[in-house]
């Protein structure tokens, strides 16, 4: 791959999708009753997945079956990690070596063997026996070399390191802060293969319950052909602006990642057709695969449907996967807007021509857009009153009637589909290029909304589980695989159903084997980083590390967050998106919010994970290694290191993003009324804007250096104006702690209060800070609204001295990681009153006016040099 790409030869068809392959799906493909046999199994996986999720699963499927659904998830990935991927570049394509199906067989069966042998681990209090262990690290060792083969390298040394660190981390070579007892070859065992603390933990359970239903969601669709409607719809909106091929490309790239959860599939599927139109425009070869790198790797995070690892936040956070896409949504949202807004600078600066003849009108274009995505909105959120109408009316029947009214709905949609022709994938390369026209081929595809509406509609609206919602959405994409084709015949009066029948059980039948296949790499990334999560539980690392990187960053929490930020990127260069997420999270996440605590930040843990979520798919990006760059620059022919620097440079706001968000919840959509979420989401937008202009050097014309500085600094303000009017009005005011309880007695009920407590450290002994905040209750008098928050204080020599908490209080969790029983005593050291301050959104004036400032000067350069603006 990197020799074609670095010769500047674009890739072929053929072989851009042998790129994929080899990535995603397994290199080998072999053929004849092999082929049939390795296709069943994959369907087979499919269907037992499909079977798990649904609603009648505990009918349908032994009990056996379901308890024990991760090890019969992680035999299917291991047996078909072996037949898929070869061993080595030299190793046959078109067949399957004896070793590797030996090798497969094996694996299937270790990751069985607490399913054929769940009664005696059951029975031995999941203690593994002699047998036990030699079979559990058998089973790591295959673990190991299928992730090898199938993820590359890093995932299988890293968790060969945490597990070497488990046997010897006594030994002298190990570094003193990090040395443990070490565990004997029984326990690390049981520690790791039979019990659910390691390989088989929470990670590989997400993977069963609910990303294989939302990656097999996704193979579906595309099989469907909606993949090709959202390109050619995004095309048609947006192709004959100015830099179109870009803007198209970003657009249609968010739509893909609806499907693709894959961000070089995301870029071999879009990119074939849109970076050959950007290059006919201007861009060059590394700008044109940069574009679609940065919007391909961002529809990760992307609601509804986000990467695998926004599945394993529902778990490690312990919020609804609701909160979790509600948290992601408007960081992702304007992250795209200025994705939009740098394409449209790139082609402003070089006075890029138009695509097509068409008459440009960016206003209706807007409007039409926005139109778009508010019906389809208004869609998902009103699909609530005929279903509610459906159950107040009949509730016996209600899921028969509203199956039947969906049904209705898309024979009705298909019906106008077929009044137009089928979408073909256009020619980038053609002499003419004719743009889609929205108001023909809209009705082509509008029946691929269904499903999504279905999904956003159970997720949203019913609540209910990921997987019961993908479950339901990926039942009717069944009924569309397999009804589309004949049924457009029919409205259109041909006779051949039969066989556009058999071409819809085709493409289901490929949709499931697409499934499965595309999870191989995903089932065996999180079962890998179970090993590590593993040892973390096992060794109680997690806390040393926390010392360390509290003791590299000096408890600076800026300094601590850029090195958490590395460490995903460093990590990302051989791990994927979502193994990086659960190696950094289990690592990292704690310590940022206890670091933040002791520096007088209260950080939700819903951010940090996001936070460092988005650090690991800016991997995919990052060069030397990152792997979307590489696809990108091997269908575009440019150079792929300069392709990632050039994506990197374009990603900046996915950068910055996590840093605001980490000190600004308000972006997260935390504690904010709708008015305050509205609002948060104009200006956030602005300041987006601002911040990529502060960085492309153009705003109305070319900026200068002080000019650019002053952008960030306003983009800075309207994402931060707390961080300035804290400085203006502080928001607490300091009360003696001596006179703390006679001060809650006084203050409002429901006002929040910041308590600095100081302490010996459970584990250390040494003194320790964390800052909690409670709520002040309605109770009469100080003395019980103190008591109600659960602090014992006692006024001795000089101090306020605490005793432990009582269980179950409310500050119990948050100050149990001091000694209460050592020399020094545990004291409140410091507290703080919430204090009048003017609303913060007041600094949003000046920064406006200061972006009035440069726009004003900009513009008049611009009439003088004659540049468009």
């Amino acid at each position: 791959m990197s020799s074609d790409t670095q010769s500047n030869r674009p890739l072929s068809e053929e072989e851009l999708q042998e790129l994929v392959a080899s990535s995603d799906a397994g290199g080998r493909n072999p053929v004849g009753n092999v082929g049939i046999f390795l296709a069943v199994v994959a369907a087979l996986w499919s269907v037992f997945q499909v079977l798990l999720a649904s609603p009648i699963s505990n009918v349908v499927l032994p009990g056996s079956v379901v308890n024990n659904s991760r090890q019969i998830h992680l035999a299917f990935a291991m047996f078909l990690a072996f037949a898929a991927y070869p061993a080595l570049r030299s190793s046959p394509r078109d067949y399957i070596p004896v070793q590797d199906w030996v090798m497969g067989a094996l694996g299937a069966f270790v990751a069985l063997y607490g399913y054929f042998f769940y009664d005696k681990i059951v029975n031995a209090g999941g203690l593994a026996d002699d047998t036990d262990k030699w079979v559990a690290l058998g089973g790591l060792l295959l673990l190991f070399e299928a992730a090898r083969r199938a993820l590359g390298p890093a995932m299988a040394i890293i968790a060969t390191i945490f597990l070497a660190y488990v046997f010897f981390g006594s030994s002298e070579w190990v570094p003193e802060v990090i040395r443990w007892k070490g565990a004997s070859l029984k326990k690390a065992m049981s520690h790791m293969w039979i019990t659910s603390e390691g390989v088989f933990g929470i990670a590989l359970g997400v993977s069963t319950k609910f990303v294989f239903l939302f990656v097999l969601f996704g193979a579906l669709l595309d099989k469907a052909g909606a993949g090709n409607y959202f390109i050619k719809m995004a095309f048609g909106a947006l192709g004959h602006l100015r830099g179109g091929p870009a803007k198209a490309a970003v657009v249609g790239s968010a739509a893909t990642g609806l499907i693709s959860g894959s961000s070089i599939a995301n870029v071999v599927t879009t990119g074939t057709f849109t970076i050959p139109l950007m290059k006919r425009v201007g861009f060059s070869s590394e700008q044109a695969g940069s574009v679609e790198v940065a919007s391909s790797v961002n529809g990760q995070i992307m609601p509804p449907v986000m990467g695998a690892a926004a599945f394993l936040m529902v778990e490690y956070v312990g919020i609804s996967y609701v909160e979790v896409i509600t948290h992601a949504f408007l960081p992702a949202a304007i992250s795209y807007i200025a994705l939009v807004y740098i394409v449209h600078l790139e082609a402003v600066k070089r006075n890029m021509p138009t695509l097509g003849n068409r008459e440009v009108h960016l206003a209706r274009t807007v409007v039409g857009m926005l139109s778009f995505f508010l019906v389809f909105a208004g869609l998902c959120y009103g699909s609530q009153f005929p279903v509610e109408a459906v159950t107040s009316w009949a509730p016996s029947s209600a899921g028969l009637i509203l199956s039947l009214i969906v049904c209705a709905v898309y024979v009705v949609l298909l019906y106008l589909a077929a009044q137009v022709p089928d979408l073909e994938p256009d020619d980038p390369n053609a002499k003419e290029v004719e743009l889609p026209v929205i108001a023909e081929i809209y009705k082509a595809g509008l029946h691929y909304l269904l499903p999504i509406i279905v999904l956003v509609y159970f997720l949203m609206i019913e609540q209910k589980s990921p997987g019961l919602s993908a479950f339901w959405a990926t039942a009717l994409l069944f009924v569309i695989l397999l009804t589309q084709k004949p049924l457009k015949a029919l409205f259109r009066g041909q006779s051949n159903l039969k066989d556009n029948f058999i071409d819809g059980v085709a493409d289901l039948w490929q949709g499931l084997i697409d499934g499965a296949r595309n999870m191989i790499g995903i089932a065996l990334a999180t079962a890998t980083a179970g090993v590590i999560v593993g040892t973390v539980t096992l060794t109680g690392v997690g806390q040393v590390m926390a010392d360390l990187v509290e003791f590299l960053s000096g408890g600076n929490l800026i300094l601590m967050l850029v090195m958490v930020g590395l460490l995903s990127l460093i990590l990302g260069m051989g791990l994927p998106t979502t193994a990086n997420y659960i190696v950094v999270s289990s690592l990292m996440a704690g310590v940022v919010v206890e670091l933040g605590a002791q520096s007088g930040l209260i950080v939700p843990l819903i951010a940090v994970h996001l936070f460092v979520f988005y650090f690991g798919i800016m991997a995919d990006v990052t060069p030397p290694v990152g792997l979307a760059s590489f696809a990108a620059a091997a269908v575009s022919g440019g150079d792929a290191i300069k392709t990632g620097f050039t994506a990197f440079f374009y990603s900046l706001r996915t950068v910055a993003l996590p840093f605001v968000f980490i000190f600004n919840t308000d972006l997260l959509l935390i504690d904010v009324t709708w008015v305050e979420g509205i609002t948060v989401a104009i200006f956030a937008t602005i300041a987006i804007l601002v911040f990529t202009a502060g960085t492309m050097g153009y705003f109305l014309t070319h900026s200068r250096i002080y000019e650019s500085i002053a952008l960030i600094a306003v983009a800075f303000a309207l994402f931060r104006p707390d961080y300035f009017m804290d400085r203006i009005a502080p928001p607490y005011a300091s009360v003696e702690p001596a006179a703390f309880v006679e001060t809650i007695g006084q203050t409002p009920p429901g006002s929040e209060v910041r308590l600095v407590v100081s302490g010996p450290d459970f584990d250390t002994l040494e003194m320790t800070d964390t800052t909690v905040v409670v709520t002040v209750g309605n109770e009469e008098g100080g003395e019980a609204r103190v008591d109600a928050m659960g602090l014992l204080l006692m006024e001795e020599d000089g101090l306020i001295k605490l005793e432990e908490p009582m269980f179950g209080t409310p500050v119990a969790d948050e100050l149990d990681m001091f000694d209460y029983y050592g020399d020094e005593a545990v004291r409140l050291t410091s507290v703080s009153l919430p204090s009048s301050q003017p609303p913060k959104q007041l600094m949003y004036i000046p920064a406006l006016i200061l972006l009035g400032l440069i726009a004003f000067l900009q513009r008049g350069r611009a009439a003088r040099q004659e540049v468009p603006a």
